[in-house]
């Protein structure tokens, strides 16, 4: 288990700043505990926890910037659908997150393979239109990112112990 490592002051600055900022001390300390990149070999340095922040990070930026197409075609489906995320996000407390991400799950299960496909930028653009199964998850997310990242800041903060060690 590799032990992440956030300064006190670095977290206290961040707080300050807001909860995004909370929560990327955590997410580059993690990072920066297995060499900056998330394999399937330093995953198993990490724990659940750990993990999942990461998950709800790559989740929020993906879909963010392009939805939950995006997401899928760049490879991160697997790690949200087919790992316990949902299940931590419940968790976590945030089950308004689960349900979606157990739904959008059905869509994922029967189109990932033709929007994991290489393909030009053109055709990339065409599959948000060939898949609009994802716009209702798109939507939801959206509308409810700001009070589920509040949420994971706050989970972080009621249990520190679990992400780092708090160097004073």
């Amino acid at each position: 288990m590799n032990v992440v490592v956030v300064n006190e002051s670095d977290l206290l600055k961040a707080a300050e700043k807001g909860m995004d900022q909370f929560i990327l001390v955590f997410v580059d300390a993690i990072y920066k505990a297995i060499g900056n990149e998330l394999t399937a070999e330093n995953m198993a340095k990490l724990n659940a926890d750990q993990i999942t922040l990461l998950a709800y990070v790559i989740l929020r930026d993906e879909v963010m910037d392009g939805g939950f197409v995006q997401l899928i075609h760049n490879g991160y489906g697997a790690f949200i659908f087919k790992n316990p995320f949902s299940k931590m996000m419940r968790k976590w407390g945030i089950d308004p997150l689960a349900s979606m991400i157990n739904k959008a799950h059905k869509s994922f299960t029967h189109f990932h393979e033709e929007i994991e496909k290489e393909c030009s930028d053109d055709e990339f653009m065409a599959l948000f239109e060939k898949f609009p199964v994802f716009d209702d998850y798109d939507d939801d997310f959206v509308e409810n990112e700001e009070q589920w990242t509040n949420m994971v800041a706050c989970y972080i903060d009621e249990h520190i112990e679990d992400f780092a060690v708090i160097k004073k």
